[in-house]
């Protein structure tokens, strides 16, 4: 039997991990990536560079990340909210789901954005960052979607087993930055389905507005790096906006974007799994609020962080100094519980509820 279930693991992964890198772009799509003013020498690149983990400080990190382990972790169960499914999209309200999966309705619409619902963010279902919550909603019993937006190809962002079955429980397009269409194609998602943007390309679904803007992050999937592109995206109604950060590090480009595309009225902005190693690619919780002031933002939606154990910080600690910055600055903030719809123009207080489960 011991054998026979190796066996069976074996072939799993012989099958499955190679699928959940996706796949490389070529034609077409290849001669797209490579006329990108982002894209240079077989690789993007951000407008600020980056500096990258150095192989030196992995020894360090790894032995760090056994130690001071409890802190990381909630120590009751993370609170989590059924969303109304009878609810109109009317106005403009935010779902979170958790880490950066949310929902947003705008005016009539529906935009998903980076939705992850498997167990584990990782390439193999045996081993990797495991969650802390449960999905507050199934798959299933989402309404009706507009677009499904993707911001890269991080594993915490893009999540085959979820857009497996976005593909068969949705007729929405997916709007992804250049190169990743490659791995949807890979996954079964027809590709008119799919649309590609370059940063500050713009493109319309249901009268809905989308703007690929620029990040300071890196991609890929397996032991490349920066094959695809990365993006933070402006979200434009008839007359209400919506700024999602996908993942980054703070720049300057962010100015920018609020001078060409605020004011904002609410925006989802990464403050967590930050790290002394990795400052120019994941926000500190501080710089997060500076972005959502330089874009011209009206509300703050937190947002990566309290699902998946990511960094080496404690659990609650992104949660606690967006928080103290936002009060600092004067900045109006929401942390919705996972599930909690917020309506941006009537935000509920914020009541420190990691606070009592920390």
């Amino acid at each position: 039997m011991i054998a026979l279930a190796l066996g069976a693991a074996a072939v799993w992964v012989a099958k499955d991990i190679p699928r959940q890198m996706g796949a490389k772009a070529k034609g077409e799509r290849l001669a797209r990536m490579q006329a990108s003013p982002q894209y240079a020498d077989g690789k993007f690149r951000n407008t600020e560079p980056a500096t990258e983990i150095a192989f030196s400080s992995m020894p360090r990190i790894l032995a760090a990340t056994l130690r001071d382990r409890d802190g990381r972790h909630p120590h009751q169960p993370i609170p989590l909210v059924t969303p109304d499914p009878g609810a109109t999209a009317d106005g403009l309200h935010v779902t979170w789901y958790g880490h950066s999966s949310a929902l947003v309705e705008i005016e009539g619409k529906r935009v998903l954005l980076d939705p992850v619902w498997s167990e584990r963010c990782s390439p193999s279902r045996l081993s990797g960052p495991k969650r802390l919550h449960e999905p507050p909603v199934a798959l299933r019993d989402l309404p009706p979607l507009d677009a499904v937006l993707i911001s890269h190809d991080h594993y915490d962002h893009l999540d085959m087993e979820t857009i497996h079955n976005l593909v068969d429980l949705q007729a929405a397009p997916f709007l992804v930055p250049l190169g990743v269409g490659a791995h949807l194609e890979r996954w079964g998602v027809p590709a008119t389905r799919i649309v590609e943007m370059d940063w500050d390309d713009t493109h319309k679904v249901a009268g809905i507005e989308f703007v690929a803007t620029a990040a300071r992050h890196f991609s890929g999937r397996g032991l490349g790096r920066d094959e695809t592109l990365w993006a933070s995206w402006a979200i434009k109604g008839p007359t209400r906006k919506v700024f999602y950060s996908g993942d980054t590090g703070y720049f300057p480009g962010f100015a920018r974007i609020g001078e060409e595309h605020g004011p904002f009225d609410v925006t989802l902005v990464q403050v967590g799994a930050y790290g002394d190693a990795w400052p120019d690619i994941h926000m500190l919780p501080e710089d997060g609020v500076a972005t959502h002031v330089d874009v011209k933002g009206g509300l703050m939606i937190p947002v990566h962080w309290a699902t998946f154990n990511l960094a080496l910080h404690e659990w609650p600690e992104p949660a606690d100094r967006t928080w103290a910055e936002a009060k600092a600055r004067g900045v109006r903030l929401a942390v919705p519980r996972p599930g909690e719809r917020v309506d941006v123009d009537n935000p509920p207080a914020v009541d420190g509820w990691w606070q009592q489960i920390a």
